[in-house]
């Protein structure tokens, strides 16, 4: 499925899309082409739910963040998806980021395997609201906080570091009033929702192959799907650009630019 000819001899896919699809508008990926941690792991659903300082520390990192990840626009990689959606070629679109681009790009058919990034969730009264209407409750109780600069880091972060978080205020939830406010993300130590997993599982179960778009597959919510489709005989092929946790199952790999293979794909 490297070119055209091998996209058309299977006419039902189901594309994994990872961080190499975003890379390149700007948002930062977590590993570097070895697989490897580029930087100290993401805070944890356990830290964050136990942890109130932890909770000052990301929200003051992720108010200087979201002024890259709430600006995003889809790129060449969304952009490409969506029209191979158009064409009739995709089964559906796993995603594992959080930034809502290939909803914007025009992609229908999307499982947003972690969440998004864009809402925030109650945890108390399990109400939802818009993170860009929480972005504008931090900056109006943290005034002094938007005057500093931290280089941005995945899923809407920043490395802001050397600061006394414990003075940074975290508003409320708007709707009870009292509730602990979360990202409607997927944390690591957390569980993806069965719903979810069951609705790809089914999207692969009914494909012909499955194409790894821009992901290492280090994470398992992602990597089960490969090896159901691996299992079930499906042809598994990767565009990504260093290892991947499936490399020892792929049909066939290409180290390029996700955006660029797949725009020859979609023309």
């Amino acid at each position: 499925m490297a070119d055209k000819t091998r996209l058309h001899a299977h006419p039902r896919v189901v594309v994994i899309g990872g961080a190499g699809c975003s890379t390149e508008v700007g948002i930062p990926d977590y590993r570097d082409r070895n697989g490897q941690w580029k930087r100290p792991q993401p805070v944890t659903y356990q830290a964050f739910m136990g942890d109130a300082l932890m909770r000052q520390r990301y929200w003051a990192r992720s108010m200087l963040g979201w002024r890259v990840m709430g600006q995003a626009r889809p790129g060449a990689a969304h952009q490409a998806l969506a029209r191979l959606e158009q064409q009739g070629r995709l089964e559906l679109l796993i995603t594992q980021n959080v930034d809502g681009l290939h909803d914007a790009a025009g992609s229908l058919n999307i499982v947003d395997l972690h969440g998004r990034i864009d809402t925030v969730r109650c945890m108390d009264c399990e109400r939802r609201s818009a993170r860009a209407d929480l972005q504008v409750r931090l900056l109006a109780l943290n005034p002094a906080w938007a005057e500093l600069y931290a280089a941005p880091a995945p899923d809407g972060d920043a490395d802001l570091q050397g600061q006394d978080f414990s003075r940074f205020v975290v508003p409320a939830c708007p709707h009870c009033g009292t509730g602990l406010i979360k990202p409607d993300v997927v944390f690591f130590g957390e569980t993806v929702p069965r719903e979810r997993v069951q609705a790809c599982m089914a999207a692969v179960a009914r494909a012909d192959a499955l194409l790894i778009a821009g992901s290492s597959l280090m994470v398992y919510s992602g990597y089960r799907f490969v090896l159901a489709a691996h299992e079930q005989g499906k042809s598994v092929v990767a565009i990504n650009q260093g290892v991947t946790r499936a490399d020892a199952l792929l049909d066939f790999k290409l180290e390029a630019d996700v955006g660029q293979v797949l725009t020859s794909l979609s023309l």
